[in-house]
């Protein structure tokens, strides 16, 4: 199946936008408030976790259509395994960088704690995904939801999607009602007597599931051929981009508030308790489904509606997602985000050791971060960069007709 390279320059624009976020300067920097979550409440993670799930669906629900559940069934847990590896790989790169760089500990102690080679439990925790240090909590969670993916592509591609739908919307309201404490509780309690940090995660994982199996499920069934979307994103069909609208205008003059901290104490007391980042609460679930709506009935069918300024905006979003650098990079997303950790930890141990830098230090040294995403997807990309043109077969000759005569 062809790669979409609209799909891949998404993923390298999310990609983009984590290397910025995460970068952590002594007092900040101004480049992070260029960004999208500074007026709604959708973030990059949230559009990478989609993609992710979106092309698995599209991807191995070919395959399982073509091969069969048991093949496409082994590649998925292949690669949550491949996953699993480059996860662990990050950990032991950094704790073996902070034995010998000098000052490291102190300077990495707020996003890895007192994780050290020689901590049996706590590399124990890390492996089962129980410690996640900072900015390494995104693969785990990807890998735990590949590990259920083949069924639930299976019962996608079988017509069974509403179910899944309404189980992944079960499993969300379940992690907002804080069920999931039943069991993490009891373990965090029993970790926290041993090392004193006990679990520590990001993301709740009952939350966030619904971002990746809804992208499962459109690519499912976008792979079997369930739905044609541009039926439902047509142009004079402009019900669901107008109620995304207006859901997104609501929302914006909230975000600007919470963002700056201007939001009253006594409404935030309410509203923090539907904006919880790390449950994906209401107010994320509906932001990410209007913009999300939008989003995809702009690149659908924005083109084609009789508004100058709609189409204007589509072409916009499409010479956007099409530049050569995020299509690059969102090729390779996965191994891209692995060498982001990396490159965010360097520059953490630099700004530590010689900060705090000057605004314009600071944004070059941003800009500089992003043009480093492109390192791994050029190395795995190498060999078209040194492929030999290959010369031209010599053209064969025509063939005559041999006329034969007879001899005495």
């Amino acid at each position: 199946m062809k790669r979409l390279d609209v799909l891949d320059g998404m993923r390298g624009y999310f990609l983009v936008f984590m290397m910025l976020n995460h970068l952590i300067f002594t007092g900040g920097y101004l480049l992070v408030k260029i960004n999208h979550n500074q007026l709604t409440f959708v973030e990059d993670a949230q559009g990478f976790v989609f993609m992710s799930g979106l092309l698995v669906g599209m991807v191995y629900g070919r395959k399982m259509l073509k091969s069969g559940y048991d093949a496409a069934r082994d590649r998925i847990w292949a690669r949550a395994f491949e996953l699993y590896r480059y996860a662990m790989g990050i950990v032991l790169v950094i704790l073996a960088a902070r034995l010998v760089l000098p000052q490291s500990t102190q300077i990495w102690h707020d996003w890895l704690g007192e994780t050290s080679l020689n901590d049996p439990l706590r590399l124990g925790s890390i492996a089962t995904f129980l410690f996640q240090p900072t900015f390494m909590d995104i693969l785990p969670q990807y890998i735990i939801y590949m590990i259920f993916a083949p069924i639930l592509i299976w019962l996608c591609i079988t017509g069974r999607w509403v179910q899944v739908a309404i189980g992944s919307l079960l499993v969300w309201m379940a992690g907002q009602l804080g069920l999931h404490r039943l069991v993490t509780y009891p373990v965090n309690d029993w970790l926290s007597a041993a090392d004193k940090e006990g679990i520590r995660a990001s993301f709740n994982l009952l939350g966030w599931q619904i971002v990746f199996f809804s992208g499962v499920i459109i690519g499912s069934m976008t792979a079997n051929r369930t739905i044609e979307w541009t039926k439902v994103f047509a142009p004079e069909k402009t019900l669901i981009p107008k109620f995304a609208l207006a859901i997104l205008v609501f929302f914006a003059p909230l975000r600007i508030l919470t963002a700056n901290g201007w939001m009253p104490d006594s409404i935030l007391q309410k509203f923090g308790t539907m904006e919880v980042r790390a449950d994906f609460g209401p107010v994320y679930l509906l932001n990410f489904i209007a913009l999300t709506s939008l989003v995809a009935w702009l690149l659908i069918a924005g083109h084609k509606h009789e508004n100058a300024f709609v189409r204007k905006a589509a072409n916009v979003l499409h010479s956007l997602f099409t530049l050569s650098f995020l299509r690059l990079i969102g090729r390779h997303s996965l191994h891209v985000y692995v060498w982001h950790v990396l490159v965010v930890f360097a520059v953490r141990y630099i700004d530590g050791l010689a900060g705090p830098f000057t605004e314009l230090t600071k944004t070059i040294i941003a800009v500089f971060c992003v043009s480093l995403l492109a390192l791994p997807a050029l190395y795995r990309e190498r060999e078209l960069f040194f492929q030999q043109p290959k010369e031209p077969k010599p053209a064969a000759a025509p063939v005559t007709q041999m006329k034969y005569t007879k001899t005495a």
